[in-house]
């Protein structure tokens, strides 16, 4: 089909609309695709955000567990007295309790000097543990006067008390209706053990 030049002229306005509509559709595809791939970006980068969010709330609460363990541990130190310098004189007044509670007819006891005891793996730096050998001789009625001694100083708190060695004798004398005789004897070496936090305020 062929157009005049007058034809052609009438149709121009129209032309030219139609070119601009396309290039406006055009532009507005491009700008929509620009957004969609903006909103994708932001989207992935909420994501990232809340899922990095997410993980450190998840170590804050790990962490804070790992403090609340760590300083129910501690308290329960603190409680046991076991924490800081040794506390002989404590140590010497649960004796003299448990020896009279128990009625125990003889018992002797010497404690050994502070010494240092071999490093811990995995324990703090600035942790020290120390032990004190207590040596006792108690004169038994039977067996479980002992069992009875180490349950009342373990309970007595003031150290951690780790027994070394406990060996029980016949004492060899002979029972006489007039009066009590032990006829087992212990000897026993117990460390009193202490913790001291030289980054602990005192």
């Amino acid at each position: 089909m062929n157009f005049t030049s007058a034809e052609l002229r009438k149709l121009l306005p129209a032309i030219a609309i139609l070119v601009a509509l396309l290039a406006a559709g055009g532009l507005l595809v491009y700008w929509t695709q620009l957004q969609e791939r903006d909103a994708a970006r932001e989207l992935a980068g909420a994501r990232t955000e809340r899922a990095q969010a997410r993980e450190r709330l998840t170590r804050i609460a790990e962490e804070e567990k790992e403090v609340n363990d760590k300083l129910a541990v501690y308290r329960r130190l603190q409680s046991l007295h076991i924490l800081g310098a040794e506390q002989r004189l404590e140590w010497a007044d649960a004796m003299t309790r448990i020896r009279t509670s128990r009625e125990l007819l003889d018992m002797r006891y010497t404690v050994e000097r502070q010494k240092t005891l071999a490093t811990v793996s995995g324990k703090p730096a600035n942790v020290d543990f120390f032990a004190s050998t207590m040596k006792v001789e108690i004169a038994l009625l039977h067996e479980g006067d002992l069992l009875n001694f180490l349950h009342d100083l373990r309970d007595s708190g003031n150290a951690f008390y780790s027994v070394k060695r406990c060996q029980i004798t016949r004492t060899g004398i002979a029972a006489t209706g007039a009066s009590i005789v032990p006829r087992l004897r212990a000897d026993c070496d117990i460390d009193l053990i202490t913790i001291m936090d030289r980054a602990a305020k005192t």
